[in-house]
């Protein structure tokens, strides 16, 4: 969403300093299906040594720091100090009262012996009764649901919730991540460009104010950094990131970049980094989960239509190169099919043309895990936003957009779309939060050109 507010620029310490990472980490999951069940699980199996993280970058990859002929390697979590996997404490909303073993066997995303397997710490994780209206989420209709009657009272009780579980758990931090099904698309309303409006709105109990906006506000006022993993506009809007700055809590999103778009944000650079031309993208999914289902509603397709079809546009910048790419059929469809289940289908029809205008195409057929790889990206998600948050990176954290496909920005920045410069990006972040040198891959260095 565009803003009218100016943010100053920013300016970067010379030596960055991180609170360490003691204690527990408290993560609130606003929303207790396929995806936070298939981390939680596959946390809980890491931890206990039966698993692997694959597919997480903060447990398994690296950085090069210095020269190449230095070979100076080394992983993400000894560069930075990044909370433990021990330490991570869940708790979750959910509309639905199923413990996370019920949940994860009803989401029928892991195998039952995988359930089994961490069933008695999955038994624990109980969602507590969810701020919920299905007429924002209209295919879900569950009945672990709060009774407050006002906007003000609702984030009191998320509050509530919030400090009683740390209490309990002893929890020294916070992170909260929405892992809940996808809002329908809001329509621009004043409430969403001031932080004064905003608030004005909360105190009639607007319907401009979504539930995925009450719980932002909820944590972001108790300090805690919040990650969107949905297509929501939740925190995307001048007044929720005023919010976050002014209460110095790190804020990422939008709609975790898992299947299709993922391919699409590394096909898409290979075709512009070529010059060759795109004359049109066709891309259509099936899925069978509950996010399938979600999406059958128009509105709630639309906000994930959105979010899928910009992923182009800032690719391949048309403005720039219209003999390329300014007259691109993008198409996106999403389609519901039950007997699939969280095993989501991505098929993509490429149509492209080079020398003198001959045509090309491309054909993709990416048979995926939805939840399966969306679980990793949220675990290092909310750990790499915990990190920001001990290094008072307040705000918008566009060194995350790596994970989103519709990822957040300075007001008057263009999003970064492409996969590769994403990953540079926040490699050269971590670097720097270590102390180390950005790398540019100029590499002049090992040649003697100008001597």
């Amino acid at each position: 969403m565009s803003s009218g507010e100016h943010v100053p620029q920013g300016s970067l310490p010379s030596s960055p300093q991180i609170a360490p990472a003691d204690g527990q980490l408290a993560v609130f999951c606003v929303g207790l299906g396929a995806v936070a069940t298939t981390l939680i699980a596959g946390v809980e199996a890491i931890r206990g040594g039966s698993e692997q993280p694959i597919g997480s970058l903060s447990q398994f990859g690296t950085v090069r720091l210095g020269r190449r002929d230095e070979q100076r390697v080394t992983r993400i979590g000894d560069l930075v100090p990044l909370a433990s996997l021990p330490q991570l404490d869940f708790c979750a909303w959910d509309p639905y009262p199923d413990d996370a073993f019920v949940a994860a066997t009803r989401a029928g995303v892991l195998d039952q012996p995988s359930i089994e397997r961490v069933g008695a710490y999955l038994r624990t994780v109980r969602p507590l009764p969810a701020v919920f209206d299905s007429s924002y989420v209209t295919q879900v209709n569950g009945p672990n649901t709060r009774g407050e009657e006002t906007h003000r009272q609702r984030v009191e009780a998320i509050r509530a919730d919030i400090t009683t579980f740390m209490e309990a758990k002893g929890s020294s931090r916070g992170v909260m991540v929405w892992t809940g099904s996808t809002e329908a698309l809001l329509p621009d309303h004043e409430a969403y460009h001031s932080l004064e409006a905003f608030e004005a709105a909360l105190d009639r109990s607007d319907r401009a104010i979504a539930p995925s906006m009450l719980y932002a506000y909820a944590g972001l006022g108790l300090g805690l950094p919040f990650v969107n993993c949905s297509p929501n506009l939740s925190i995307d809007t001048p007044a929720l990131t005023r919010y976050a700055t002014e209460h110095s809590a790190a804020i990422a999103g939008k709609d975790l970049k898992t299947g299709q778009t993922m391919v699409k944000t590394v096909l898409a650079p290979m075709i512009k980094a070529r010059m060759l031309g795109l004359s049109g993208w066709y891309s259509t999914n099936i899925l069978g989960n509950r996010d399938g289902e979600v999406l059958q509603d128009p509105d709630s397709f639309r906000a994930k239509e959105q979010s899928k079809l910009g992923v182009l546009e800032g690719i391949m910048q048309p403005e720039l190169y219209p003999e390329l790419y300014g007259d691109i059929e993008h198409q996106v469809s999403i389609n519901y099919y039950p007997p699939r289940g969280d095993n989501k289908e991505g098929w993509d029809n490429i149509d492209i043309f080079g020398w003198l205008g001959y045509p090309m195409q491309l054909k993709v057929n990416f048979l995926c895990r939805d939840s399966i790889l969306a679980a990793p990206l949220v675990l290092d998600l909310l750990l790499f936003a915990d990190l920001a948050q001990r290094a008072g990176m307040r705000g918008i954290q566009e060194w995350l957009s790596f994970y989103f496909k519709s990822p957040q920005s300075a007001p008057g920045v263009y999003p970064e779309h492409d996969l590769f410069i994403q990953l540079t990006k926040l490699k050269n972040t971590l670097r720097f939060l270590a102390g180390e040198e950005p790398i540019t891959h100029l590499g002049l260095e090992y040649y003697d050109y100008f001597s």
